[in-house]
């Protein structure tokens, strides 16, 4: 596993902005007083959901805000890879997942497509706007091969439906997150083919119960 370091440059100084600080105040208040550094991680995700990333006195920051040591905020920044610690692409974050599922349904299309229209991956387009990785298992095999562009999964993508999405973001627009093939959450394509039968989710197949069995009062 490759240490994870701070980027070289970095701004000159951090401010929460008011709404930011409000977020992580209502998260510290969730603990009690002497245990506010566990909101460490939360604050964290503030700081970089405002900023885009995680800088060096944004950690400073955190930590004089949560009163502990600097040292401590940079080893939870370091070790979770869902904190960003350099500028990202300020249009689209593309997280392309590459573990088997996915590399076996043509995940490496996608990532020669992010290649060609940005770039190295783990490095920032020449316009900012873009930043795309390889990670580990997102959770969605089933609708493989997937990326979490952002905040949002988008799922059985080919190159083809990459370039679009990757274009659309490009352009300004929002692209609609999920299947590309139309399938609702992990169901087989074309949909679902088990427990199809209405009656299972509207109630109307259960039996009414008189008397629930062992409800009956105990007795010395």
């Amino acid at each position: 596993m490759s240490v994870r370091r701070l980027a070289k440059e970095q701004p000159a100084s951090f401010a929460f902005s008011k709404a930011t600080k409000a977020k992580c105040d209502w998260w510290i208040a969730k603990y009690p007083a002497d245990r506010g550094q566990s909101a460490v991680i939360p604050v964290l995700w503030l700081v970089q959901k405002q900023e885009g990333w995680v800088s060096e006195p944004a950690i400073r920051a955190i930590a004089a805000l949560l009163g502990m040591p600097y040292i401590r905020v940079l080893e939870v920044a370091t070790f979770y890879t869902m904190f960003m610690l350099e500028p990202v692409g300020s249009a689209a974050l593309i997280q392309v997942c590459g573990t088997t599922p996915c590399m076996l349904r043509g995940a490496g299309e996608l990532m020669d497509v992010c290649k060609k229209k940005i770039g190295p991956k783990d490095t920032l387009s020449a316009d900012g706007r873009f930043t795309w990785q390889e990670v580990e298992c997102l959770g969605a095999c089933a609708n493989a091969p997937m990326a979490q562009i952002n905040d949002y999964y988008f799922e059985d993508l080919t190159a083809d439906s990459m370039a679009k999405i990757i274009d659309d973001f490009a352009a300004g627009k929002k692209p609609k997150p999920g299947s590309r093939v139309g399938r609702t959450s992990s169901e087989p394509e074309g949909g679902a083919l088990t427990l199809t039968d209405p009656k299972i989710y509207d109630g109307s197949a259960g039996k009414k119960i008189k008397k629930l069995p062992n409800s009956d009062p105990v007795t010395a």
